[in-house]
Formats: structure tokens, sequence, C-alpha cells
């Protein structure tokens, strides 16, 4: 942890016209991994537009690594079914925590990252100064898949003692 920068807060916020993996339905949760690091949601059953609301927390070492998600369909007696994934890179919203923001004023953009072939963006993402923080929305166009978003927000936490960025 000698080179830890700090903790990159994931709210992964909802989903949206996800996949049917059940009968009429599917019972999706999310998983996040950067690196050697893995954290899911819990399960909503039964919805293909789930609101989970949940905050993950991954520390970030290297920059350059890409946060990458899937969403899988929870089954009970079977392997639960994948339902596509997306990636994303974070130096754009770590470039932006490098500059000396203060003194602007709330709702600031910083910086816009536009949809791609090379990236997940269903839309243009822009990186705000808020409330005294650097926050990032996004909404992910899922790959391998019928169809489906995510929608999130990224957040910065600055550890005592940790390289700056």
């Amino acid at each position: 942890m000698d080179n830890l920068l700090g903790l990159l807060r994931i709210k992964l916020k909802r989903g949206v016209n996800l996949a049917v993996r059940d009968v009429r339905s599917s019972d999706p949760y999310v998983v996040v991994k950067m690196g050697k690091q893995k954290l899911k949601t819990r399960v909503i059953n039964k919805d293909v537009n789930p609101e989970w609301n949940e905050d993950l927390t991954l520390s970030v070492s290297d920059p350059n690594l890409p946060v990458k998600l899937t969403v899988y369909d929870h089954d009970m007696f079977s392997m639960d079914d994948k339902m596509g994934d997306a990636e994303f890179e974070i130096k754009p919203f770590l470039d932006a925590l490098k500059m000396n923001l203060d003194g602007l004023p709330c709702g600031t953009v910083i910086s816009r990252v536009t949809p791609c072939r090379s990236n997940c963006l269903s839309e243009e993402t822009k990186v705000v100064w808020q409330d005294n923080k650097v926050v990032q929305d996004m909404c992910l166009r899922l790959r391998n898949v019928e169809c489906g978003e995510v929608e999130l927000q990224l957040q910065w936490i600055d550890l005592p003692g940790s390289k700056r960025i």
C-alpha cells in the first residue's frame, strides 16, 4: 500500500432497461473490479430498472487501471447469468483532482468526456466541482448484451499520508 493514492467511491445509482434473464424479469446485481479488487452490490429482485444507491469504495494505486463492472442476474439453483459489462477510465477524474479548484463556484464543469468507440459511455460525462469536491456522474452502456445501462457517480476520498495524485 506504499503507492496508495487514495480511495475512489463509486455510487452505483441504478440500472436502466436491463436485459430479462428470468421468465419476465431479472434479479440484478453488479460486480465492480479494479486490478485485484472485487466488490458487489446487493441483489434487487424482479426488477430490470433496479435502484441500488450503493457506495462501493476501491483503493487506487495505479491511475491507469480501468474500472470494470459486470451486471449479473442472480439465480437460486443455477449459475448466475451475465447481463452485460462495461468499463471506464478514471484518469480524467484523477486529472481534475490535481487542479487547484478552491474558490470555484459550485457546479463548475472542470472537464468533459464524450462517448466514443473506445469507452462505454452512453452520453457525455462531466467532471464537476460540487460542494467543495470533484464528482463525476456517468451513464454506461452495457456491452455483450441486447440492452441496458448503469448510472453511477465517482467521488474521491483523500487519505492522510497517501501519495499525492
